[in-house]
């Protein structure tokens, strides 16, 4: 899905973290997640994206603005992901919205 780690800009930057537990079987899932990630990647103000799932599924991405972050929220073909999420994909889910202020690693 997203390249692990991602390679993001100098701090500050925003992160928003989609924690996640499915429900069982695809139900298209997998399409829509790849699709999503494409999208998002052609969003102003996209950063990257980091994608983990075992048992709970974790998918971080990474954005210049607050501005940024809340135009991908609208965005309409999003806006239907997340409307089949709660419907078909997520029995339960949080999203986090962070401000990056310090990064360092190898």
């Amino acid at each position: 899905m997203g390249t692990v780690p991602a390679n993001t800009p100098k701090p500050p930057y925003y992160a928003v973290i989609f924690t996640s537990l499915r429900t069982e079987g695809d139900d298209g899932y997998g399409e829509m997640a790849e699709r999503m990630v494409a999208l998002a990647s052609q969003q102003p103000g996209f950063l990257g994206v980091e994608s983990a799932r075992e048992g709970v599924g974790i998918t971080v991405s990474y954005w210049q603005s607050l501005e940024a972050i809340a135009a991908w929220k609208a965005n309409l073909e999003h806006r239907e992901a997340q409307k089949l999420g709660r419907e078909r994909w997520y029995s339960a889910f949080r999203v986090r919205i962070c401000k990056v202020e310090r990064e360092y690693g190898l």
